[in-house]
């Protein structure tokens, strides 16, 4: 791989940067938060995760002079239309917190026959060269599970307390991290981008 490249992540959320970049390990990349270089932050103006996965790259490029990967994830609830979906970080609100998105859906899960409340967590990925990268590198994970309504864990962030995963008979909060970073929609999605990355072009570049 070369040299170690410096490559910023267009994101504020520690529990974001902290997931990647223990998935990261091993290879020659170093992964600084965009608060590092004080980018500012913009409307999620896009119609769905990639669009606005590629909006936060590309103002963490131009910002920063850096190769940007940019995030964009969120939970989705089959009886509930696919919501909160892009909304996901602000579906008690713009501003609020993890705790307080976190109460919400688990009120109007409740309403949700238990047999009806299969979800999935969603995570777009996106690597871009510079700001103006005509190919931005793009890449999926999904993670399905069913909501609950009795929140459990200490782990993770954001809805993992109410997240089951049937085959570990567990919420995602509740998992230890090293598993939860091998299956996760996360970890799918990373593990797709650095693979066409390695195929693409080498980090180096």
């Amino acid at each position: 791989m070369g040299k170690i490249k410096r490559v910023v992540l267009a994101s504020n959320n520690p529990g974001k940067l902290r997931e990647i970049s223990e998935m990261l390990v091993g290879l020659h990349l170093e992964l600084l938060s965009q608060s590092e270089f004080k980018v500012p932050g913009i409307q999620e103006t896009g119609a769905t995760f990639v669009e606005n996965a590629i909006l936060k790259a590309r103002n963490a490029a131009r910002h920063t002079g850096l190769p940007a990967i940019g995030d964009d994830s969120g939970i989705e609830v089959d009886a509930l239309n696919g919501e909160p979906g892009i909304y996901s970080s602000r579906y008690a609100g713009e501003g609020a917190s993890d705790e307080a998105n976190l109460i919400k859906l688990v009120e109007v899960v409740r309403q949700i026959p238990e047999d009806k409340r299969i979800t999935r967590f969603i995570c777009l990925m996106v690597y871009l060269r510079h700001p103006t990268d005509p190919s931005p590198i793009i890449a999926e994970g999904i993670w399905e599970g069913i909501a609950v309504t009795e929140p459990k864990g200490k782990n993770g962030f954001g809805y993992d307390p109410m997240f089951f995963v049937p085959g570990y008979n567990c919420t995602s909060a509740e998992l230890p991290p090293e598993i939860k970073n091998q299956i996760s929609h996360r970890a799918q999605a990373l593990k797709k981008l650095i693979a066409q990355l390695n195929t693409a072009y080498t980090c180096a570049k």
